[in-house]
């Protein structure tokens, strides 16, 4: 009896000495993808948000959903991992603390920002183009039959726009 318990902790030793070595085996291989994330307060950042099927989430459902929403402003550091957000109002059911996996950097950019050109519209909701001039003809074969294909510069009312 005595050697049938010694073989048996052998063998446990020695599983555990492989789990160990596969365990560290693959953390090594995790840490070379890792990389540490650090936010400072007063930062701004996106929020993930996992699209859940089914699920109105942030005014968005399925899969067209955005995966990051607005950028929030850090308040404070809890702990290693983890964030305090300043959420909006609309949003004070959700608790304000993400783990630093859900938050990317929000680099601001002027150029992000798109200027709003007014169209003026006729009562019958249309607007007036007209073109300018054509800047570019190619012709594209599909199945078979040939697809025209002509670049216009139009004119909206004074704006020019290129299609």
């Amino acid at each position: 009896m005595p050697t049938l318990l010694k073989g048996s902790t052998e063998k446990v030793k020695l599983i555990c000495e492989r789990l160990k070595a596969t365990s560290d085996r693959q953390k090594s291989y995790t840490d070379l993808k890792r990389k540490e994330i650090e936010f400072a307060v007063g930062d701004r950042v996106f929020l993930k948000v996992s699209p859940w099927k089914k699920v109105m989430r942030f005014g968005w459902k399925g899969k067209l959903s955005p995966r990051y929403i607005r950028p929030y402003e850090v308040i404070e550091r809890v702990g290693l991992v983890a964030y305090k957000l300043r959420l909006p109002q609309e949003l004070e059911k959700i608790h304000n603390v993400f783990h630093v996996s859900m938050l990317r950097r929000y680099r601001s950019n002027p150029s992000h920002v798109m200027s709003v050109e007014e169209v003026e519209l006729n009562p019958d909701l249309t607007y007036d183009d007209e073109p300018v001039e054509i800047m570019d003809s190619d012709s594209k074969v599909l199945r078979g039959k040939t697809i025209e294909l002509v670049k216009v510069l139009w004119r909206h009312r004074g704006v020019e726009e290129a299609t």
